[in-house]
């Protein structure tokens, strides 16, 4: 059996590219659904997987369905529901980041102090029978979501299921229901009940599923069916030993620990986001990128982009291993978070993705240093010389920002200037 999406979140709250989603949506009405961000959360433990999704969609949610392949018929008492805050602090916490640094008194006798602190960037009446080839195997109501778990033996039968209940299905998703129909998959639909929502813009309360399965695979293909491009997919795990990683795609590092000029504070979402752009043109469009990893229950962050995270909330995310610590704040139990971040198309990504948690406990986060220069009077012998070092590691941070970004050299220099960075300062 395969499991239902190991994890995708959508965390870069900075970044207007569209994200993924491993299910795919069916309305009542004609209007388009375009899902426009998936936070998922995955907690994994031996056999045992718990996924938190949340989505967002541009469209209106009292006329669709959310529609995701799972490995076995889930049960009532395996669904749940999760305060979006909870995700939400995960998503800032292993979100990437900048942080800045001060430069000393060059004529001062005193230590090296360095102040160092974070830029942060900002019960539903019974279906219609189903047709030939389609089992209902479970229906239950959580929450605001109206449940119905099916099997079937053809993607006609599904897609005339889909159909009879007024579902319009996307075009292009028989194919791929049916070739996971061919993998004994089920059918997970959740139809939202805004009779019974609580009132919050913009995200449905995030559904949680638990499920045993002894494979990780993230069944990505399905989420190209509402995508009107390439999407933009970030993956959570949570587990007690390492980091995850893809093992049928590339997993590359993202850029990390560089110094960037200081204008780059006031625009780090753009910045972000073209250096990603820059790695996966240079990538070729196939790599998995690690943007964190941490075990942030035994090393703080440096620094951290949001306070840190507590046993009951990644207990709630699934994490059930996870115990206070004997420290105020810690955490005990193993609680290791690996972030991935991956742009992908069917072209590049014919297959779904296969997912392994390794030994690899080496701490990894994303981020960019700003240096700002000493303020004072620097008439000294060593302030000449900070001078000159201070054109030579702006130099440098404009040569590695054009390279990182593609930005043109000529604006880097102009705002770089604004800033006091340009040559000759």
């Amino acid at each position: 059996m395969r499991p239902l999406c190991l994890a995708l979140a959508a965390t870069l709250l900075f970044t207007e590219t569209a994200q993924a989603f491993c299910g795919f949506y069916v309305a009542t009405s004609d209007q388009p659904l375009v899902n426009r961000s998936s936070r998922v959360v995955l907690a994994h433990a031996g056999a045992r997987t718990v996924v938190t999704m949340a989505s967002d969609v541009d469209g209106d949610p009292k006329h669709f369905a959310i529609v995701v392949p799972v490995p076995t018929v889930i049960k009532r008492e395996q669904v749940r529901l999760v305060k979006p805050e909870t995700v939400d602090h995960l998503a800032e916490f292993t979100k990437p980041r900048l942080v800045e640094y001060y430069d000393s008194d060059p004529c001062g006798t005193g230590p090296v102090a360095a102040a160092a602190s974070l830029r942060m960037p900002a019960s539903a009446p019974p279906p219609p029978a189903p047709p030939a080839g389609v089992r209902i195997e479970a229906q239950y109501s959580v929450g605001e979501y109206d449940i119905v778990v099916l099997s079937a033996t053809d993607s006609g039968g599904l897609m005339e299921y889909l159909a009879r209940n007024n579902y319009k299905v996307p075009p292009g998703a028989q194919p791929t229901v049916r070739s996971y129909i061919r993998q004994n998959l089920h059918f997970f639909l959740a139809k939202v009940n805004l009779a019974r929502a609580p009132a919050r813009s913009g995200m449905l309360r995030p559904l949680q599923v638990e499920y045993d399965s002894p494979k990780f695979m993230l069944p990505i293909r399905l989420g190209t069916v509402n995508a009107t491009g390439p999407q933009d997919m970030i993956v959570l795990a949570l587990g007690q030993h390492g980091r995850i990683e893809t093992t049928n795609y590339r997993t590359a590092r993202m850029p990390t620990d560089i110094d960037v000029p200081l204008f780059v504070q006031s625009q780090f979402g753009q910045f972000y986001d073209a250096v990603f752009d820059r790695q996966v043109e240079r990538s070729g469009a196939t790599a998995v990128f690690l943007e964190y990893a941490w075990n942030i229950g035994a090393t703080m962050c440096d620094p951290c982009s949001a306070p840190p995270m507590a046993a009951e909330e990644l207990q709630a995310l699934g994490a059930s291993w996870v115990r206070p610590g004997p420290f105020n704040g810690s955490l005990a139990g193993g609680a290791f978070v690996t972030r991935l971040h991956v742009r992908y198309d069917r072209d590049h990504f014919p297959e779904d993705l296969q997912l392994q948690e390794t030994p690899d406990t080496e701490s990894f986060q994303v981020r960019f240093v700003t240096r700002h220069p000493f303020q004072g009077d620097v008439a000294c012998p060593a302030g000449a010389t900070y001078k000159t070092m201070l054109r030579e590691r702006g130099a440098r941070a404009a040569a590695t920002l054009a390279d990182l970004s593609g930005w043109l050299p000529g604006l880097i220099a102009e705002r770089m200037r604004a800033t006091g960075e340009g040559p000759g300062e």
